[in-house]
C-alpha cells in the first residue's frame, strides 16, 4: 500500500508539477566563507541518543530536491556537502551567530518543547542572515535546518518541525516577485507566526479534549508528556472529578515525574508498575498518551510500552486517545517495530549484567492506527485514517 502514502502522493505530484530548472540560466551567489567552519564537534557521538540525554522528543525524513538542483546550478562538487552542513553560522552586529547555540538557549526553558525551540532558532537564522538574495537566504536556512536535524537524528519532532517550518515560511511563489528586503520581512513575519502557532498548540489540544473527560472517570497515562499533563491540568482547573493511573515508565521513571505533577494539582493519582497495566485495565475508562511522532499511517511512535498498553486497551474495548501537536506529524511509514531509526537509552537493572546477556535498549515502539481511537491535535480532533490527508495538506 506504499503507493497510497502521503510521501508517494507528494513526490509524484512534485515530479509532475515542478519544472526542472536549466542550470545554464541560474546564478546563485554562495554565502560568505566566513560563515563556515565555526561549529565543530557540537554534538559528540555517544551510544545513547540525544533524546534520552536531554529528555526531549523525536525523527522523521522529508525529502526535497530543490537544494540539490541549486547546488548543481552553481557547479558545487559533492565534496562540498560536508562543509555545507557546518554553515549554520551567521554574523550579526559583529557577533557570530550559531543556530545550535540559539536552539540550546531556547531549549533551556523547561516548558518549551524541543520542536518549538528549533522553530524559534530557525526564525533567528532569518533575522540574523547576511544573505542578499532569496536563494542565498533559503539555502542558508536549509543548511541551518539540516544542522539542527543532524544534531539528534533520533528526534522525530525535531526533524518534522524543521521540515514544516521550511515548508511554511517558503511555500508561496509570490516572494519571487518582490524586492529582497520586503520578501525577507515577510519570511520573518511568517516564521514568528509559525512559532506562535506551535507554542499555542498544547493549549489548543487541552481545550479540545475536555469534552471527552467526564466526572468520575479513571484515566491511564504512560510516561511523561507535556501535552497530556496540560490536558489533565486543564480538566482539574475546570473542576472535573477524575482519577489517574500512572505507569512508572521504566527505565527512566518518567511516570514518577508525571505523578508528582498531578499530586501538586490535587488530582487523585495511583502509581503502577509497568507490568500491572493489564491487571488494572478493568478500572480504566480511557487511555491518554502523548507521541514522539505521528506517522503517515495514523499510528504513533512513542515511549516503549505504549504499544502493549494499546493492545490491552483494545482487547478490553477501552478508548486510546493520543495528544500530539501537528509539528510532530512526520513523513514516516514504519512497517513494523524494527522499521525505525534506533534510539537507545541507558538501562540500570540495579545488579550487574553478564557480558553474554544481551539487553534490549530500544527507547520507543510503534503503535499501529487500528489500536488508536482519536488523535487530539491543534488541527482538530482526528481519526487515525485522516492523518495521511493532513500530512499532505501540511507539506503541500
Amino acid at each position: 500500500m506504499w503507493y497510497r502514502s502521503a510521501s508517494f502522493v507528494l513526490d509524484r505530484q512534485r515530479v509532475r508539477n515542478d519544472p526542472v530548472p536549466n542550470p545554464d540560466t541560474l546564478s546563485i551567489s554562495p554565502p560568505p566563507s566566513s560563515m563556515a567552519d565555526t561549529l565543530q564537534n557540537l554534538n559528540p557521538k555517544t551510544n545513547v541518543s540525544a533524546y534520552y540525554q536531554t529528555r526531549a522528543a523525536h525523527h522523521g525524513v522529508v525529502t526535497s530536491d530543490w537544494l540539490a538542483q541549486a547546488q548543481a546550478a552553481v557547479g558545487r562538487s559533492s565534496e562540498d556537502e560536508g562543509m555545507l552542513r557546518e554553515s549554520d553560522v551567521g554574523v550579526a552586529g559583529g557577533k557570530a551567530f550559531s543556530v545550535i547555540d540559539e536552539f540550546n538557549s531556547w531549549r533551556k526553558q523547561p516548558d518549551l518543547a524541543e520542536a518549538v525551540a528549533a522553530i524559534r532558532a530557525l526564525a533567528a537564522v532569518i533575522r540574523n542572515s547576511q544573505a542578499t538574495t532569496m536563494m542565498e537566504l533559503e539555502i542558508e536556512l536549509k543548511r541551518a535546518s539540516d544542522s539542527l536535524k543532524s544534531s539528534d537524528t533520533t528526534s522525530i519532532s525535531l526533524t518534522a518541525s524543521c521540515d514544516l517550518f521550511m515548508r511554511y515560511v517558503t511555500r508561496t511563489s509570490a516572494l519571487e516577485y518582490e524586492d529582497f528586503n520586503s520578501a525577507r520581512s515577510r519570511l520573518i513575519e511568517r516564521s514568528e507566526k509559525f512559532g506562535e502557532i506551535s507554542y499555542k498548540a498544547r493549549r489548543i489540544i487541552a481545550m479540545l479534549s475536555q469534552d471527552f473527560i467526564f466526572d468520575g472517570c479513571t484515566i491511564l497515562v504512560h510516561g511523561f508528556s507535556r501535552v497530556v499533563l496540560e490536558v489533565l491540568k486543564t480538566a482539574a482547573q475546570n473542576k472535573k472529578l477524575f482519577r489517574v493511573l500512572c505507569t512508572e515508565g521504566r527505565p527512566d521513571r518518567t511516570g514518577l515525574r508525571l505523578s508528582n505533577e498531578l499530586a501538586k494539582l490535587d488530582v487523585p493519582v495511583k502509581l503502577l508498575i509497568d507490568s500491572a497495566v493489564a491487571y488494572s485495565m478493568d478500572e480504566v475508562d480511557m487511555v491518554f498518551v502523548g507521541a514522539d511522532g505521528v506517522v503517515e499511517s495514523g499510528g504513533i511512535i512513542n515511549m516503549m510500552g505504549t504499544y502493549q498498553i494499546a493492545l490491552v486497551a483494545h482487547s478490553m474495548n477501552k478508548p486510546v486517545y493520543v495528544a500530539a501537536e501537528s509539528y510532530k506529524f512526520a513523513r514516516l511509514y514504519p512497517l513494523d517495530q524494527k522499521d525505525m531509526a534506533p534510539a537507545p537509552r541507558p538501562i540500570d537493572f540495579g545488579v550487574p549484567i553478564p557480558d553474554k546477556v544481551e539487553v534490549e535498549t530500544s527507547a520507543r515502539d510503534y503503535t499501529p492506527p487500528q489500536y488508536l481511537t482519536l488523535l487530539f491535535t491543534d488541527l482538530g480532533v482526528l481519526t487515525p485514517s485522516v492523518v495521511s490527508d493532513e500530512l499532505i495538506q501540511l507539506y503541500m
